[in-house]
């Protein structure tokens, strides 16, 4: 889905760059919006049997939304050639192999939260999930912000939404070098050679103005540089009507999480860091707020979006409070997940619950990493902000497989 205010890592050999370099022709700033290298060698996905026993919080979880969300995961998975391997590497599976799942998924019960429960019992095998590096296990969430719009420029909306530009190149590596599968740059042609496309500070000082067209004009620059972050968005018109608009596209550039800085700096605290903060910062200090926008070069294109939303990577519709962004270099899109997560709910209580793995995100790097979707709003903004908490997962496959490698 979208690139995230959360901690962001990138990772990747000297000798990968060069072949990127090398095939490329140019030194290009970065990678497209869901940059995916392969995985290094101390980011492996450690999967160990388990069962339905080991979940804590089982019992007590509804997940009938869960089943909601894992329906729309199964349209994609239903669809096309069912030999094509389902996530990375070929670990988990086929189309085929997750077939009987979905199809006894659409005959459930879904008005009882027991019979739900027992699919997922049924169907599925349980699996603890575990890497080599424990301590960035992170959890964090993101949402679908609100924000004030206009289909006029004026003075009260003078913050350019672009369209995706007509000159914006998306390349895909591994259509050139099996070695590359998954590597994605951008940029645009010049003299007949690809080159990297406008940062965001040239994009903020103008350079696009004459080679894309605005999709919406916003009031508040700041939640403009937000809607850039989460890649999706609900516009309130001046009239009161809502449209939605969503990514299409990205200028190449690599995400860089701007909270990084302002710790760095030591304008925030590191253990009070969170999405609040950062809009706190930017209202406090407006003759630096370009400063610390431009420190990102990522640059998000939008386009307007139609029916039910926000979409998540996977190609379908989110759940609130059910649906998960994670590392696709390591999982599957799609996948039923337990998490268990030391972050308090409404009531108090642990983060415990069934989710699916329906989504993707710039900063979501790591086999142990995961984005909670929250939702649309205010109240979904408050839940994510400051959400940055240890915890961990078992990941739900069709009974059969068997994804366990190299250990």
């Amino acid at each position: 889905m979208f690139p995230k205010t959360k901690p962001h890592r990138v990772r990747g050999s000297a000798s990968r760059a060069l072949a990127l370099l090398l095939l490329a022709g140019l030194a290009l700033s970065g990678c497209g919006r869901e940059p995916k290298p392969t995985p290094d060698a101390d980011e492996r996905l450690i999967l160990q049997p388990a069962t339905v026993g080991d979940l804590p919080g089982w019992a007590s979880d509804d997940p009938r939304s869960a089943l909601a969300a894992f329906r729309r995961s199964c349209a994609p998975l239903l669809r096309g050639d069912q030999t094509r391997a389902v996530g990375p590497d070929g670990r988990f599976g086929t189309r085929a192999d997750w077939a009987p799942a979905c199809r006894a998924a659409s005959a459930i019960d879904a008005g009882s939260a027991d019979a739900v429960r027992r699919f997922f019992a049924d169907n599925f095998t349980v699996w603890r999930a575990s890497d080599d590096k424990p301590d960035d296990d992170v959890f964090t969430g993101y949402f679908e912000p609100e924000l004030a719009g206009s289909r006029v420029k004026s003075p009260a909306y003078p913050v350019t939404l672009y369209k995706r530009p007509p000159d914006l190149i998306d390349v895909d590596l591994g259509a050139f070098r099996e070695a590359l599968k998954g590597e994605r740059i951008a940029g645009r042609v010049k003299d007949g050679k690809l080159v990297p496309y406008d940062d965001r500070a040239a994009i903020d000082s103008g350079a696009l103005a004459a080679k894309a067209d605005p999709l919406l004009y916003l009031a508040d620059p700041i939640d403009a540089f937000f809607l850039h972050i989460q890649g999706s968005g609900l516009v309130v018109l001046p009239d009161g009507t809502r449209t939605r608009v969503g990514y299409d596209g990205a200028n190449g550039h690599v995400y860089y999480a701007v909270g990084r800085w302002l710790i760095a700096e030591g304008e925030v605290p590191k253990e009070k860091m969170s999405l609040q903060a950062i809009r706190d910062w930017m209202t406090a200090n407006p003759g630096r707020r370009q400063e610390l926008i431009n420190r990102n070069p990522s640059y998000v294109f939008f386009r307007q979006l139609t029916g039910d939303g926000p979409v998540g990577a996977q190609g379908v519709t989110l759940t609130a409070g059910r649906s998960l962004a994670v590392d696709r270099r390591h999982l599957p899109l799609g996948a039923p997940m337990w998490i268990d997560v030391a972050y308090p709910t409404d009531s108090g209580s642990e983060l415990r619950r069934l989710m699916i793995t329906q989504d993707t995100g710039g900063a979501i790097r790591g086999p142990v990493r995961a984005d909670v979707f929250w939702g649309s709003g205010k109240p979904a903004e408050t839940l994510a902000g400051p959400m940055a908490a240890k915890g961990r997962y078992w990941l739900l496959l069709p009974k059969g497989l068997d994804p366990r490698k190299d250990g």
